[in-house]
């Protein structure tokens, strides 16, 4: 007897398929998508007439693919599409409802169809970041063996998410973020369409109101659909049965904007990379804008702080030494007020950052110094600069030929603190920018009476 052929923890249900056509009362997001290829909105660089995966979808010759981008950027609408031109007997699991045991069942079924009929299935895997390594495992040996073509759907990069032996497997294919105008589009044929859409409501959207909505979702039709769906259904009808939607009741059918931010993934580490190096460019506008969209995604206002007393050393160092003591306030100030009060705090460094001079010496410095440390001879300390708390150290010759600094005339010493083996080497070689000029001065000051009276 065959393994039964149903699948569990399945997007669709217990079915081979899902149903073409969703239920009249299903989120409009699903009602309304697209059922083809040439429906799919923003995505022509990757599935535009004559793209290679384009050609493969058409010619039913699929390979293992990851599909990789932002909410709503249509990964499972593609799969959808798919569905419906494949003759292969299609599978979907998401892997948030499923674990090792149903995926195992749907690979033992897809080997057994194979074998018995010849049939190739494609497994499509929504969230496949959510499955562990045991499980992206339990895929590899049938992706190899043609068993599955798998469909891989994930908001996360793929690079840190997906073993390396299945990804080196796949093709991974980048979806992006809708833009404005495909939004927009979106949105006005849900509106118009009066079978799957919101038509049958005579729905009257300004176009203020969907143009601020295809620019406030970021890219993501569902939530844009969702929030459509919202304003129009709540719209009180007027006399003739029209719905009337302006601009300010999209705005409150919006409510909040919830920005795509995962404090533990990828827009994490690209979010404060632009706050870095935005600052660093002396760009104070983008430091604010990369500033407020982390904090007002939720991120720890700390761990912003602990960001940017590194980078008043780093990248100001000794060009304005006060950066870090206005980097140091800061973390203060946000440790004791919070949020949302804290976030001036920050704002007011992130200024000062920018507006300072700029000079990575120090950072240089102690990395020279750093590998000389790590990777050539421990030279002992010379004994002129040893202490010489005990007599037998005294004897040994600890101390001796120590010159006092501030004995001395112009308060430096005519003696090398480098062991003999490093003698005159330069690890800190300040830059001319801001006060490090200054300290540049002082310090070529002081070699040379050390290098005059030596």
């Amino acid at each position: 007897m065959s393994p039964r052929d149903e699948t569990t923890g399945s997007l669709f249900g217990p079915s081979e398929a899902p149903r073409d056509e969703p239920r009249s009362d299903a989120p409009l997001a699903d009602r309304m998508r697209p059922q083809s290829l040439e429906e799919m909105k923003g995505q022509d660089e990757v599935l535009g007439p004559g793209t290679p995966l384009r050609r493969a979808i058409e010619a039913d010759a699929l390979r293992s693919l990851i599909l990789w981008g932002p909410p709503g950027s249509g990964k499972t609408t593609l799969a959808h599409a798919i569905r419906r031109r494949t003759k292969a007997h299609f599978e979907a699991l998401s892997a948030v409802l499923s674990g090792v045991k149903e995926l195992r069942e749907s690979l033992k079924q897809a080997e057994y169809r194979r074998r018995q009929s010849g049939r190739p299935t494609i497994l499509f895997i929504d969230e496949i970041h959510r499955y562990n390594k045991a499980q992206q495992d339990a895929l590899l040996a049938h992706v190899e063996s043609g068993d599955v073509a798998l469909i891989g759907a994930t908001t996360e990069n793929p690079s840190f998410e997906v073993n390396a032996a299945l990804l080196s497997r796949s093709r991974v294919v980048v979806l992006k973020a809708l833009a404005e105008p495909d939004l927009a589009a979106i949105l006005e044929r849900a509106l118009e369409d009066v079978e799957r859409g919101l038509g049958s409501l005579r729905p009257a959207v300004s176009d203020e109101a969907v143009t601020f909505l295809a620019r406030a979702a970021d890219g993501d039709a569902r939530t844009a659909l969702n929030v459509l769906e919202l304003a129009v259904t709540t719209a009180p009808a007027e006399a003739d049965g029209r719905r009337p939607v302006d601009l300010e009741a999209m705005r409150q059918a919006f409510a909040r904007k919830a920005l795509l931010y995962d404090r533990a993934g990828e827009e994490h580490f690209n979010i404060i990379s632009a706050l870095h190096k935005s600052i660093r460019n002396s760009d104070a506008d983008a430091g604010l804008y990369w500033l407020a969209r982390m904090l007002e995604a939720g991120e720890d206002p700390l761990y912003v702080a602990r960001r940017l007393v590194r980078f008043a050393s780093e990248d100001v160092g000794m060009a304005d030494p006060q950066a870090l003591v206005q980097a140091m306030a800061a973390q203060q100030a946000v440790h004791f007020v919070g949020l949302p009060e804290g976030a001036l705090a920050l704002a007011q460094l992130v200024v000062y950052l920018a507006a300072a001079p700029k000079s990575n010496a120090l950072y240089m410095a102690y990395g020279a110094a750093a590998r000389e440390a790590l990777e050539s001879r421990a030279e002992p300390v010379p004994l002129w600069i040893r202490n010489a708390p005990t007599g037998l150290m005294k004897d040994l010759g600890y101390g001796k030929g120590y010159k006092y600094a501030h004995d001395e005339a112009e308060g430096v010493a005519a003696m090398d603190c480098l062991p003999e083996a490093l003698a005159g080497r330069r690890f800190y070689a300040p830059t001319e920018r801001g006060a490090e000029r200054e300290i540049a001065a002082r310090l070529e000051a002081a070699r040379l009476v050390r290098t005059r009276r030596g």
